[in-house]
């Protein structure tokens, strides 16, 4: 961020243009077929400018994902935090799902960059991390099949990421509608049985 600036003076929305214009950008034509050049003529601003702001498309395009991480991981831990007394997964799921859909639907362009390009520690290893905490202490509230609990959140995270894709961002469905769906495949109406 440049230094010296006042807050909602010309450089800071110079640097807010920037950003929302290289998250169009990545979004419609991807990491490599963006240039910074692209996103400068789009923001209407000079080269130097953008280098005031941002060491090189790389650092802007990793921070873009770090705020789609970081957003999502607040968004779960505190929808956990608020339903945590409930020990109900199926309920705390489906709030959880809800708000990420919504998130998605309200920032589409970012959405589509965190899923499409989305880290793959992020996916490998804090989202499954997360959700087996969740489900852990509730596992037979899962549907009845003797599934392992890793399979079973890969896949659900791998709906999440297409439904979201080919559904919620053509706006062939809402966020609450979604979630609802995807609770109702995933979760059973009585006793299942998961394997860890």
């Amino acid at each position: 961020m440049a230094r010296g600036r006042k807050v909602n003076s010309s450089g800071e929305r110079s640097m807010k243009l920037l950003r929302e214009k290289a998250i169009e950008l990545f979004s419609e034509n991807g990491y490599f077929q963006t240039k910074i050049s692209d996103i400068v003529k789009a923001a209407h601003v000079t080269q130097p400018t953008y280098y005031l702001y941002f060491e090189s498309k790389e650092a802007l395009y990793k921070d873009l994902l770090k705020e789609f991480h970081t957003n999502l991981e607040q968004i779960i831990d505190e929808t956990v935090s608020e339903y945590q007394q409930l020990q109900d997964s199926k309920q705390t799921f489906q709030v959880i799902l809800s708000r990420l859909f919504t998130y998605f639907a309200t920032n589409p362009h970012l959405a589509k960059i965190g899923l499409n390009e989305s880290n793959v520690e992020f996916v490998t290893e804090v989202l499954p991390q997360k959700f087996k905490s969740i489900l852990e202490n509730d596992l037979k509230s899962l549907q009845k099949q003797d599934v392992s609990i890793h399979i079973l959140i890969q896949s659900l995270i791998g709906s999440i990421e297409r439904l979201t894709l080919s559904s919620l961002l053509l706006e062939n469905t809402n966020p609450e509608q979604l979630a609802e769906e995807l609770v109702t495949i995933y979760f059973a109406k009585e006793d299942a049985v998961v394997t860890a």
